[in-house]
C-alpha cells in the first residue's frame, strides 16, 4: 500500500504549498488555501485494449512520422465548425466554458441531436428526465445520441467500453470525481485527475470529447490553469443575457485559427446559427433618419457591417454631455476635437451621445469614420443614404488613414447591397469589376465636402 500523500492548493489560482497559510502569494487571496488528497493506492487508470497496453513509444526522425492527417468530423453546425478549424478533430479535448445560464449546455445538447455519429452525452448537473424535456424542444427525434446521469469517472469509462461512441460530452468537468482522489468535486486535484484520464482515453481510442467548464466571477475558467493547458482547444461561450444573441469564440486552438467566432441567436427551440450577422446587426426602418452611418468592421477574421447611431443637441446644462455605448468614450472625445479643429463644427456647446447597436462593443478603429459621418449627419439633421458604409480610421491631424484587410470588407459591403464606401486613399486595394463605388478620402474636410 502506497502511503496516502495531502497537499495544499489555492482554490483561486491552482497554486501548491507545502503547508496552510492564510494568503495566496501568487494571487493575494485570503483563506483559499485547502488540503487535498493527492494520492492514494497504486491505479491501474482506464482499462485499455491489450494492444494499446503493449504500445511503447519510441523515437522517429521526423521525416519517418506519418504526416496524413484524419478526416475531421462534421459537427451539423456551420458556426461550430467554422470556430473549431473545419470540424472535430478525432483524439482532441474541447473545452466550453461561460457563463451560467448563457446556453453552453443546450448548444452541446443541441450538436448530439443532429450528429449522425453515435454521441454519448454523460450530465452530472441534470437527471436523464431533464435533459429530455430539453430535447423536446429542440429535436424530439434523434437516434444516435445517449444520455448517461454520471458523475463518476471509473463508472463513465465502464459505459463508454460498452457502447463504443464516436463523440463523448461531458456536462461538466466540474462535477466529476474519480475514486483515485480523496477530495470533492470540482476541487483543484480532482479536476486535474479527472481531465488527464479523459485525456488518455481521447488520445488512445482518437475519440474526441467536448468539455463544459464553469466559470469565476472574473469570467475566468474555474479550477487550475493548467486544465486550459492540457486541453487541445478552450472555446467562450458569451452574450449579454438581456440579449437574444450569443458569440462562440476560440481562446485557444491547437488546430486552427483563434480569430473565428459564431455567433447564435437564442430561440425556444434552441440555439439559431446567423450565417449573416448584419441582417441583426443593422435595424431595418421605413425611411431615412438622420445620425445613422453604417460601417465595415472586423470581428475575428469575419467581415460585418454595423450601425453606428448619432444624436448631437444643444447642451441643456452648463457642462455638455459626451456618451458613447459600445465605443470608446475617450475614443468619441478625440474624434469631436479633430472635427472641431480640422473642420470647424463647434460641438463644444452641444451634447453627443453615440450608440452600437444590436448591443455589442467594437474596438476597430475602421469604425472612426462611421462615427464621424453619424455626427455630422445629426449635427446637420440630414439623413445619409442608407447605400453608403465606411470603413477608415481617423487621425489626430484629420487625415483618413487605412485600415487592414480592406478587400475583405469592401466584398462583404458588396455582397449586403451597398453602392459606395469610403475608405483612404491611401488603402491598396487591387479589387476590379467591382459593381460598389469605392469611394477614396485622404482628409476630413474631403467627407465634410461630400456630405454636407
Amino acid at each position: 500500500m502506497a502511503k496516502v500523500k495531502t497537499t495544499f492548493f489555492c482554490q483561486s489560482c491552482g497554486s501548491q504549498y507545502s503547508k496552510w497559510q492564510g494568503q495566496c502569494t501568487a494571487c493575494k487571496q485570503w483563506n483559499t488555501i485547502v488540503e487535498e488528497v493527492i494520492q492514494k493506492p497504486e491505479k491501474s487508470g482506464w482499462k485499455t485494449t491489450a494492444t494499446s497496453q503493449k504500445r511503447v513509444s519510441k523515437p522517429l526522425k521526423i521525416n519517418e512520422i506519418d504526416s496524413s492527417q484524419d478526416a475531421r468530423l462534421d459537427m451539423s453546425d456551420g458556426e461550430f465548425n467554422r470556430v473549431l478549424g473545419g470540424g472535430m478533430v478525432p483524439g482532441s479535448l474541447t473545452l466550453l466554458g461561460g457563463e451560467p445560464g448563457i446556453g453552453k449546455s443546450t448548444l452541446l445538447l443541441q450538436i448530439s441531436l443532429k450528429l449522425p455519429y453515435k454521441t454519448l452525452y454523460v450530465s452530472g448537473e441534470e437527471s436523464q428526465k431533464q435533459i429530455k424535456m430539453r430535447a423536446e424542444r429542440i429535436q424530439p427525434n434523434s437516434e444516435n445520441c445517449y444520455i448517461l446521469t454520471e458523475t463518476k469517472t471509473q463508472n463513465i469509462f465502464k459505459q463508454i467500453e460498452a457502447l463504443e461512441p464516436d463523440i463523448v460530452i461531458i456536462d461538466s468537468i466540474q462535477t466529476l470525481h474519480s475514486d483515485y482522489i480523496e477530495s470533492s468535486a470540482g476541487s483543484i486535484s480532482q479536476i486535474k485527475e479527472c481531465t488527464t484520464e479523459l485525456i488518455k482515453f481521447a488520445k488512445e481510442t482518437a475519440t474526441p470529447i467536448l468539455l463544459i467548464g464553469h466559470i469565476t466571477k472574473d469570467g475566468n475558467i474555474a479550477g487550475p490553469k493548467i486544465l486550459e493547458h492540457m486541453v487541445d482547444t478552450v472555446l467562450q461561450f458569451e452574450g449579454d443575457r438581456n440579449h437574444v444573441f450569443r458569440i462562440l469564440r476560440a481562446n485557444k486552438n491547437r488546430f486552427g485559427s483563434t480569430n473565428e467566432l459564431g455567433i447564435y441567436e437564442m430561440q425556444g427551440s434552441g440555439l439559431r446559427e446567423v450565417s449573416n450577422p448584419s441582417e441583426i446587426l443593422i435595424s431595418k426602418k421605413d425611411g431615412e433618419l438622420s445620425g445613422n452611418a453604417v460601417a465595415a468592421t472586423l470581428e475575428g477574421m469575419r467581415p460585418l457591417m454595423i450601425e453606428v447611431q448619432a444624436l448631437v443637441s444643444t447642451a441643456v446644462y452648463g457642462t455638455p454631455q459626451r456618451s458613447a455605448t459600445g465605443f470608446n468614450a475617450k475614443r468619441l472625445n478625440m474624434l469631436l476635437a479633430v472635427l472641431e479643429k480640422r473642420a470647424g463644427f463647434r460641438l463644444g456647446a452641444k451634447d453627443v451621445f453615440l450608440n452600437i447597436t444590436g448591443g455589442i462593443t467594437v474596438d476597430d478603429p475602421a469604425i472612426d469614420l462611421a462615427v464621424v459621418a453619424a455626427i455630422l449627419s445629426s449635427n446637420e439633421d440630414e439623413a445619409l443614404q442608407s447605400t453608403y458604409c465606411f470603413a477608415a480610421e481617423v487621425g489626430l491631424s484629420g487625415e483618413v488613414r487605412p485600415v487592414q484587410r480592406i478587400e475583405q470588407r469592401i466584398l462583404e459591403a458588396e455582397k449586403l447591397g451597398f453602392s459606395t464606401i469610403f475608405v483612404s486613399k491611401y488603402n491598396k486595394i487591387s479589387l476590379k469589376n467591382t459593381t460598389i463605388k469605392i469611394q477614396l478620402i485622404s482628409k476630413i474636410e474631403d467627407l465634410v465636402k461630400f456630405l454636407v
